[in-house]
């Protein structure tokens, strides 16, 4: 990677706050930066608002197709990024060739500090990891690359001392850490594996401004900052808890009524301020389409257009639907309440306006939390401009960037959320996966990218096209209906120890590269910044078309390709054996657009199907099931026999609070003679929650190994 960087100094000032009792300095106090330091900036909303001091510049070694040299050229999308024996080796250098087994030394990073290690992440790496220091003959880190990407602090003694628990949920999150590794003057790490291998890897550097005084990260700063990583990990476990602002100012409470095409500002504050929180409650009769076609406007200043444009449930990442999560910046509750606390500064005024540009009247409750702010000359406004594209045809091999912010001037990119529909056909993650395609952030003068990604869920912390519902801090996806990542899929992920400032120009794109050729999907997409007064963007007003809710096709049939290649389906329907019990329930969720409801009496009953096989031969059979609120626990019978999972476990727990999903239920394999076979589903138990189960069989399908 050509890191062109560029050398600044500024200066700059911003409020001390108190969280959950940390003492948060600003950049004015002229404090070292240390591993400490970057602890306390995971749990500093504010420090995010004004222009970083000492400056940096954000970069990202990764092992991305380093055959995409050329932006638009012949191989911008090549996507050879880890899996092994790729064309190019996908590393800043060969350091030394392969021996006889095929292992070599490959060059990560090497660059002149000052600087930090902010992020890293693997979705999986064999070989070996040394991280040098400052010029160091002795490495800081050596040992197990896959334990390096993703929990690099754990060899140390040292995490003895602290709650490595929580430290596991809330600085590691999902396939990332953010362990902090400060240096001085100098930073290698070098990898030593076979290439061949799967090797993926990101590791996110800040290169700060070389007047910058930076302490280099030891071991035992794991013990002499243990406080301080203890009260960081606490408040991220529960943001709602534990990272509130403090500020004594009252809530500005506003409560209305919306009518259709009605605009109302529902509170204004005066300056020199900020917002330190935002919360919205919308109440109406469809829910999923109040929260996508009533739009949030906060106008900073009397600008002309909202630096604050959004869909209200988009911004606050609850789309669609309201679907529950807590994270370090936002907060959606079951009830639907929706918490932003993302500092909003502002000179002389703030408006917040909301439009209903739906078909039915809407009622919305909320407040708006002021608090002090220093208005000065590095300060920024707090920008979120929706865009979206409808009717896109996703593909493998017509692939494009996806712009999500186009910004001229000076500001810091702090967040990321993606809402996708996806009509995919293939049942099975491979087939119906969305997110192939790398981010690729261009900053300043870039010819190359600073950020050079490998995989959109890779820059979302997770990683192999998961369709899994997780919640971290930093990173989630609270949405992802299944099965695969078929039907409406929400990512977020939020840059709080890691942001990306930029001095004269930001271009945030994101591949969009399925599987295979996909048409009819959309794609909604926030990219959060805050900006100096004068930066300016490609944003285009919101339009009332563009808030239309998409919908999933009607009456889909699931596609014996890719993932679900050699498979036969049945809806569970036509092979059920006795209707007693059952029901179908209407959705586009659902394949045929119904689902089989069965409602059991008592622990212990069950339900039979009459699977038929074709020939004989070793089956696997697979069973599209639902997950809601209203589930229970399961077990499975062949013929009269039990038949475990896949996974070896004697049923699955199909109860799931908040969501309705769709999974395929994986079932081992068998070897099966030709004929009718009974398969039956039994009720082995529910929640306290649940006094009625519903078990809802979607389709089975049977699939030749």
């Amino acid at each position: 990677m050509d890191l062109n960087v560029r050398r600044f100094g500024l200066g700059g000032v911003i409020l001390t706050v108190w969280l959950t009792g940390l003492s948060i300095a600003g950049p004015s106090d002229a404090q070292p930066v240390t591993t400490g330091s970057l602890f306390e900036e995971m749990a500093d909303m504010t420090n995010l608002a004004t222009f970083p001091d000492p400056a940096y510049r954000m970069v990202q070694f990764s092992s991305y197709d380093h055959r995409s040299r050329l932006p638009g050229g012949p191989d911008w999308f090549a996507n050879s990024d880890g899996f092994g024996g790729e064309p190019i080796p996908n590393f800043e250098e060969v350091l030394r060739e392969p021996d006889a087994e095929g292992v070599g030394e490959y060059l990560i990073a090497d660059v002149g500090g000052p600087g930090a290690v902010v992020r890293l992440w693997t979705a999986a790496i064999s070989g070996e990891i040394r991280m040098y220091i400052d010029g160091a003959d002795k490495p800081v880190y050596e040992g197990s690359a896959n334990d390096f990407f993703h929990r690099q602090y754990d060899r140390y003694p040292q995490m003895n001392e602290i709650d490595a628990d929580r430290f596991r949920r809330t600085i590691y999150q999902r396939d990332a850490s953010y362990a902090p590794m400060p240096f001085a003057r100098h930073l290698r790490v070098v990898w030593t594996g076979n290439i061949k291998q799967i090797h993926f890897y990101q590791l996110q550097v800040r290169l700060y401004d070389e007047s910058a005084n930076v302490v280099s990260f030891q071991p035992e700063d794991i013990r002499t900052y243990r406080e301080t990583i203890d009260k960081v990990s606490l408040a991220l476990s529960d943001p709602d808890q534990h990272l509130v602002s403090l500020s004594r100012k009252s809530q500005k409470l506003f409560d209305a009524s919306l009518e259709q095409g009605e605009a109302k500002d529902v509170a204004h504050l005066d300056g020199p301020a900020a917002v330190a929180e935002l919360s919205l409650r919308l109440v109406a009769k469809d829910m999923n389409k109040a929260l996508r076609q009533t739009v949030l406007e906060v106008i900073f200043d009397d600008y002309p257009w909202a630096q604050v444009q959004s869909p209200a449930g988009d911004f606050f990442g609850a789309a669609p639907g309201v679907n529950p999560y807590v994270s370090a910046p936002f907060t959606v509750r079951p009830d639907g309440t929706m918490t932003c606390r993302f500092v909003m500064p502002f000179e002389r005024s703030c408006k917040v306006r909301l439009r209903n540009e739906g078909d039915q009247p809407v009622s919305v409750r909320g407040s708006v939390l002021p608090q002090p702010y220093a208005w000065n000359a590095e300060s920024m406004h707090f920008r979120a401009r929706w865009r979206v594209d409808h009717d896109l045809v996703a593909s493998n091999r017509e692939v494009q960037d996806l712009p999500y912010v186009l910004a001229n001037g000076k500001g810091v990119y702090v967040g990321t959320s993606a809402y996708l529909m996806n009509p995919a056909e293939v049942p099975t993650p491979y087939g119906n996966w969305w997110g192939e395609g790398d981010e690729k952030v261009f900053v300043d003068d870039d010819t190359v990218p600073s950020l050079f990604g490998t995989g959109s869920e890779d820059y979302f912390n997770y990683s192999w096209s998961s369709p899994d519902i997780f919640i971290f801090p930093c990173c989630g996806q609270p949405r992802n209906d299944g099965p695969g990542n078929r039907g409406f899929v929400t990512n977020y992920r939020w840059h709080i120890l890691d942001p990306i400032p930029f001095q004269d120009n930001l271009r945030f794109y994101m591949e969009l590269f399925s599987h295979e050729r996909t048409p009819g999907m959309s794609y909604a997409r926030i990219g959060y910044h805050y900006g100096q007064p004068g930066l300016t963007d490609d944003f285009l007003p919101i339009k009332t078309a563009d808030l239309c809710p998409p919908l999933l096709p009607e009456r889909w049939q699931p596609a014996a390709r890719m993932g679900a290649a050699n498979s036969e389906f049945f809806a569970a329907e036509e092979v059920l054996v006795d209707t007693e019990g059952t029901h179908l329930e209407p959705g586009r969720l659902w394949a045929g657009s119904q689902l089989l409801v069965w409602t059991p009496r008592r622990k212990g009953e069950r339900v039979e199907f009459k699977i038929p096989i074709g020939s004989a031969g070793q089956k696997q059979i697979n069973v599209a099931m639902a997950m809601t609120p209203k589930s229970g626990q399961v077990a499975f019978h062949l013929d009269g026999e039990p038949l475990q999972l896949a996974n070896r476990s004697d049923g699955v727990d199909l109860y799931r609070p908040y969501r309705t999903l769709l999974r395929r239920v994986a079932l081992m394999p068998v070897d099966l003679s030709a004929g009718d076979h009974t398969l039956a589903i039994e009720l082995k138990g529910t929640s306290d929650r649940v006094s009625n189960p519903e078990i809802g069989v979607d389709f089975f399908w049977v699939q030749r190994r």
